[in-house]
């Protein structure tokens, strides 16, 4: 497995990351906890050094299933977790990045990953109603305490990504980003590399749609929040799935799959990008790390840009109270 280094922090993360929260949440039925051990193990395996996980997954039991899976060679990987929602009767009621509470993740995050330190520590979502300031140094005091080795954020806006910076520097910022959500490309990466932050890339296969299994007949389980996603109704389906079909076609000419294209397309981008693809299929992980073989010269490059500028994508991402959440 190729390293890449997120910015100019210095932290070194294999080329592919692995997005934990399909194992617990949100994408159906979890994985068991033989599954979903065995799945992080082999993607350790596999040579992936860089996992994604958060309090809310679950919420609570992803943190512990990624402790349990990666106790034996915690000193070989990188865990990122995340703090900034409060919770009410196991269910999501809200932001909270209060200094307090912030320190109270982090304590109970420790110990359910088993370890003594979180690598890479994100501000969730961005809480309007604590100055950012407060947050980064609140990190900055966990960083010099040990706890805490490098500070993140997810989905906040570039005004507050700079305020940030300034307190605690930033070592990756996390947000949608792919072949199908390119909103990044406008003003965030440009950002993120004059100011030397990594970028992070969740849902970087579309949320499954990329990979070209996905149409207007699939149907998910109950459990599955792409039910709720505006993109993802049968009729945005339907109309995407002109998206995904130029896609097999590029993919077929590369000998990849779509999923390999996309992340090879990500790739390419920028050397201080590092996607986070999950899976609960070891078919899927091999597949996926597979992308990192797959060579797109400049003129590949262009002719997918072309090709897709041409295909509109139909659907929002989110619902509107979770859109209401991003670029804080």
């Amino acid at each position: 497995m190729q390293k890449r280094t997120l910015g100019a922090s210095g932290l070194e993360v294999s080329a592919l990351g692995f997005g934990c929260m399909g194992i617990s949440a949100s994408y159906g039925q979890p994985l068991s906890y033989e599954d979903g051990i065995a799945m992080m193990r082999a993607a350790v395996d596999a040579g992936v050094t860089f996992f994604d996980t958060a309090e809310s997954y679950g919420p609570f039991t992803n943190e512990a299933l990624v402790g349990d899976a990666l106790r034996p060679v915690r000193d070989q990987v990188v865990i990122a977790t995340k703090f900034g929602f409060k919770f009410v009767d196991g269910k999501t009621a809200g932001v909270d990045s209060r200094p307090a509470h912030i320190r109270e993740v982090v304590e109970a995050s420790l110990k359910r990953l088993r370890t003594d330190r979180i690598d890479l520590l994100y501000q969730h979502r961005v809480d309007p109603d604590v100055p950012i300031e407060d947050v980064a140094g609140t990190v900055k005091d966990l960083v010099r305490e040990g706890k805490v080795k490098h500070f993140g954020m997810s989905e906040a806006g570039l005004a507050t990504i700079r305020r940030a910076h300034a307190v605690l520097p930033v070592a990756a910022v996390q947000s949608e980003y792919s072949l199908w959500w390119r909103e990044p490309e406008r003003e965030v990466l440009p950002t993120l590399e004059e100011l030397g932050i990594g970028f992070v890339p969740f849902s970087p296969l579309g949320r499954g749609f990329l990979t070209g299994k996905i149409d207007e007949n699939t149907t998910f389980d109950a459990a599955d929040f792409r039910n709720l996603v505006p993109r993802f109704s049968e009729e945005n389906r339907k109309a995407n799935v002109a998206f995904v079909e130029w896609l097999k076609t590029f993919a077929g000419r590369k000998h990849a799959t779509p999923a390999q294209i996309a992340l090879a397309w990500l790739l390419a981008q920028k050397p201080w990008i590092v996607p986070i693809p999950g899976t609960t299929k070891v078919s899927r992980l091999q597949e996926n790390i597979g992308a990192t073989s797959v060579r797109l010269d400049p003129e590949d490059l262009r002719t997918i840009d072309e090709a897709l500028s041409k295909i509109p994508v139909h659907g929002d991402r989110y619902v509107p109270h979770l859109q209401a959440l991003v670029g804080r």
